[in-house]
């Protein structure tokens, strides 16, 4: 590149593209105990010929369908409620109204922003407990999805917000502190501090935080989990830690997820997916799980989220300085710096993140779809792949071919039936050559073919 045409970039703008395109450059360097653990795996094929049939697709149940059909319409309700409540307490004064008591209890800054935020929190919580007890527990049941009773469904939601008060009391006043100092850059100085906050909650969530509703541990088949760890050392992972979680206190529904970075990394599996996969179909959603650790998922996900911020509290800034300068009588403010502002921004933010989700829908699908990449050239295994997505599609009612919209807006996974397709039509790398399958992917990807180390 010309320097002298860097030179005329925004500063903003070179740290974020360096930013986001280090990750994959990180793929290049490869560590010095690189081996070729991969191509040792053995390629087994089998001799029957109903073994070699591909695993159909199976059609939707008539529950399944039903189960897509309400919760595209409950998609669309919780969008109306998410722009809803924060447009009518900014809208209405209440906002405001609630600051001076805000400001009565609190005398001081700090603490007038804090006592805002807390009061406001449990406010929404309480208009938006009808719905979230439909959607959570009523729902669920309806369709035999869940297994809570409603004591424990109703616990989870105090303590979901009971931490987010707390996370609100702490850190609220940086982004107003921001507004008041440099009310023109202060969505830039925020996106940046929210690199190391993501952070920071990635490493606390696993070991603080997902405690507080599940009960983790290690594997109870302490076999399978032996076999899990030999996968992850195939992988070139060094210290997996594998866990599993009694989710069938909470749901019949199965799952498995990775979490958690530098020493808090681990992948969780559900217990309710131990229950009903078999064997190879779990070391299958392993390998898609370990995918996302060496193909560095994870720190491209935050690199992404924080573009995604940036570019969002950017438009939050410039739509609420002009919907302020307008509407200041209205409000009951004339500054997005006054705490009342809170509203505001939630309501621009929410309109934000529904024009930028799908760019970040489709990064995720993406990502997702390396990861069952990785997972057929590690394990070799692809009719196992297959039915373990048939387990998930029937065991969690799903929809195997959704329409282009909840794709769109919704999807954050390939569609079960691309998965299933996938693995059919997938031919892994023979073990004494070069995996034809990884060719013209990202660098990091390549990786995986010299045993280099988040469904």
């Amino acid at each position: 590149m010309d320097v002298g045409r860097t030179a005329r970039l925004p500063v903003w703008l070179v740290v974020v593209a360096t930013a986001f395109w280090a990750p994959f450059a990180a793929g290049r360097a490869q560590p010095a105990n690189a081996g070729a653990a991969l191509p040792a795996l053995a390629l087994e094929r089998s001799t029957h010929a109903e073994d070699a049939a591909p695993i159909p697709v199976p059609e939707a149940s008539p529950l399944a369908m039903q189960f897509y059909r309400s919760g595209n319409r409950l998609w669309l309700v919780n969008v109306a409620v998410a722009i809803l409540v924060p447009g009518v307490l900014v809208f209405s004064g209440f906002s405001a109204r609630l600051r001076n008591v805000a400001a009565r209890l609190g005398r001081f800054w700090f603490l007038t922003i804090a006592c805002y935020v807390v009061m406001y929190l449990g406010l929404v919580y309480l208009l938006e407990l009808p719905l979230a007890y439909y959607e959570g527990y009523v729902r669920l049941h309806a369709y035999g999805l869940s297994n809570q009773t409603l004591q424990k469904w109703f616990s989870d939601s105090l303590i979901r917000l009971a931490v987010s008060m707390v996370v609100a009391f702490a850190l609220a006043w940086v982004p107003y502190l921001l507004l008041a100092r440099s009310p023109k850059r202060w969505w830039l100085y925020t996106a940046v501090l929210s690199v190391p906050l993501l952070f920071a909650g990635m490493l606390v969530k696993p070991i603080w935080l997902d405690p507080l509703f599940n009960t983790f541990g290690p594997m109870k088949n302490q076999a399978l989990e032996q076999k899990i760890l030999a996968l992850a050392d195939r992988a070139g992972i060094e210290g997996s830690r594998v866990f599993e979680v009694e989710k069938s206190v909470d749901t019949k529904a199965v799952n498995a997820y990775v979490t958690g970075v530098f020493a808090t990394k681990r992948i969780v599996l559900w217990d309710t997916l131990l229950a009903k996969l078999d064997e190879k179909e779990v070391l299958h959603v392993m390998g898609h799980e370990m995918g996302h650790y060496v193909l560095g998922h994870v720190v491209r996900s935050i690199v992404l989220s924080t573009v995604l911020t940036l570019v969002g509290l950017f438009f939050v800034d410039w739509f609420g300085r002009r919907l302020v300068e307008r509407h200041a009588a209205r409000y009951g403010f004339d500054r997005l710096s006054d705490v009342a502002s809170v509203p505001l921004l939630f309501l621009l933010l929410e309109i934000t993140i529904l024009v930028l989700s799908p760019a970040a829908l489709a990064y995720s699908r993406f990502q997702e779809h390396e990861a069952d990449r990785f997972a057929l050239e590690l394990t070799r295994d692809k009719r196992s792949g297959a039915r373990s997505f048939v387990k998930l599609q029937e065991e969690n009612l799903s929809n195997p071919r959704p329409g282009p919209i909840f794709k769109f807006f919704r999807s954050s996974h390939p569609s079960i039936g691309e998965r299933i397709d996938f693995c059919n039509s997938f031919q892994p790398a023979l073990a004494s050559g070069p995996s034809p399958a990884l060719s013209g992917m990202p660098p990091t990807t390549k990786r995986l073919n010299r045993g280099d180390s988040s469904e």
